[in-house]
């Protein structure tokens, strides 16, 4: 997974690309000439989820596969996130998709209503955490299986808290209990600020359902955002803007100011991704995390990668099981921990024992409890970027002062409904 605030948008496929899939019914991997059981079979799995330091990782689980499955190989191709969109979209439209491939939840529906995914059978899905897992599954069927998450969380500058004299965030905080918290600790002269959360689309959708709304209504076909809640989370996020966060003329938005103003000491809260645990691991301050406050119920923003089977494979039974292989196995989880190469989608903690004892931060039991209540993002198809987009301009134009929130909530809605016909 390359945690970036683009997840949603890139790499959503075509339509047209994925119905010719759907049509095609072949896949290109000589996947056996035969299914029978003591046939060597050769299965292809494309990846982007080892791209850029992990590919001797995934090895090591492929060969350990290989070693549980004799009479199965894997080939493996491994492309960089940017450019593997782009060559799925054109091996799904000729019907040379692999066996198994990496793809993305804001994908996920996309691929699931074109019927290019395989369901997924006979396999153990309590294996994994729940929210995970139902994140690849229409109708009760499994289409996909979760191989790693990262989620978003609260983190704190204990430091700072400590010298304000102030209890540190619980998973019980509300917002009213975090802005109560920002407006203290922001010191605007001394340039040290008690909050920050991006003014963006993807703090939106999940603070919508913190505030116990939601994005789109339940076919899919209409936005519900511009809603009393809706509004409520929009002025959670624009009200910062500011005065307990940098406004967007204070330096907020640009590349990497969040992270610096948190590493140099100068912000108290910081809603942002696990994926920084590593980043701010020297930093010269004390800091932990927290499950991110809601407001009359928390929802916490989940990001994960999975792998699916083509519907086209020669071997769907052989590709199957190296994609359960893959996500669940002792071997991979014993390689993603060991790596610190983002984290197993597993329900058993006792597993990630290992994970649980690592510092900074000390609560990252914190990790595990967000995954209770999440916000899983809304996925559209072919309009998703332009969707992302939309409102982050909008909201962007609140927090300027240029439109009120109801204005700009009311320009989005219209902006986006017709994307969704």
């Amino acid at each position: 997974m390359k945690h970036t605030t683009s997840l949603a948008g890139a790499g959503i496929i075509a339509a047209s690309a994925l119905v010719l899939t759907a049509c095609s019914g072949g896949g290109n991997s000589g996947s056996g000439e035969s299914n029978d059981a003591d046939a060597e079979v050769t299965i292809s799995y494309t990846n982007f989820i080892s791209a850029g330091g992990n590919e001797e990782n995934l090895q090591t689980i492929v060969d350990a596969f290989e070693e549980a499955n004799p009479g199965i190989s894997v080939e493996v191709n491994t492309l960089p996130y940017a450019d593997y969109f782009t060559a799925l979209q054109t091996d799904l439209a000729g019907g040379t998709v692999s066996d198994v491939f990496d793809i993305e939840f804001a994908n996920y529906a996309a691929y699931q209503e074109s019927g290019v995914l395989a369901p997924i059978e006979d396999v153990d899905t309590s294996v994994y955490q729940t929210s995970l897992a139902e994140a690849y599954a229409t109708d009760g069927t499994q289409y996909a299986l979760p191989s790693s998450f990262s989620n978003v969380v609260l983190f704190y500058n204990a430091d700072l808290f400590d010298a304000a004299g102030l209890d540190y965030p619980t998973s019980d905080w509300t917002w009213a209990d975090e802005q109560q918290a920002a407006e203290a600790l922001t010191d605007q002269g001394a340039g040290v600020w008690g909050d920050y959360q991006p003014i963006s689309y993807h703090e939106f959708y999940k603070t919508v359902a913190q505030a116990g709304g939601q994005f789109l209504s339940d076919d899919g076909t209409s936005v519900a955002f511009n809603s009393p809640e809706g509004i409520r989370a929009a002025e959670w996020l624009v009200g910062k803007s500011g005065s307990t966060m940098p406004s967007a003329e204070q330096g907020a938005g640009t590349p990497d100011f969040d992270s610096g103003l948190f590493a140099g000491g100068d912000l108290a809260m910081w809603h942002t991704g696990i994926w920084m645990f590593g980043a701010m691991a020297d930093a010269g301050f004390a800091w932990d995390i927290a499950v991110e406050p809601g407001d009359v119920r928390h929802a916490s923003a989940l990001f994960s990668n999975a792998v699916a089977v083509s519907a086209g494979a020669d071997n769907i039974e052989a590709a199957t099981s190296f994609a359960e292989f893959l996500t669940s196995s002792q071997a991979a989880v014993d390689v993603r921990l060991d790596a610190g190469w983002e984290l197993p989608p597993i329900a058993d903690e006792a597993a990630l024992d290992a994970y649980l004892e690592q510092t900074p931060p000390a609560n990252r039991q914190a990790v595990f409890d967000s995954l209770e209540e999440v916000a899983l993002a809304p996925s559209i198809g072919d309009g998703q970027a332009e969707m992302q987009d939309i409102i982050t301009e909008e909201l962007g134009e609140a927090a300027a002062g240029r439109k009120t929130v109801e204005e700009a909530l009311a320009d989005a809605e219209a902006r986006v409904n017709p994307l969704l016909g």
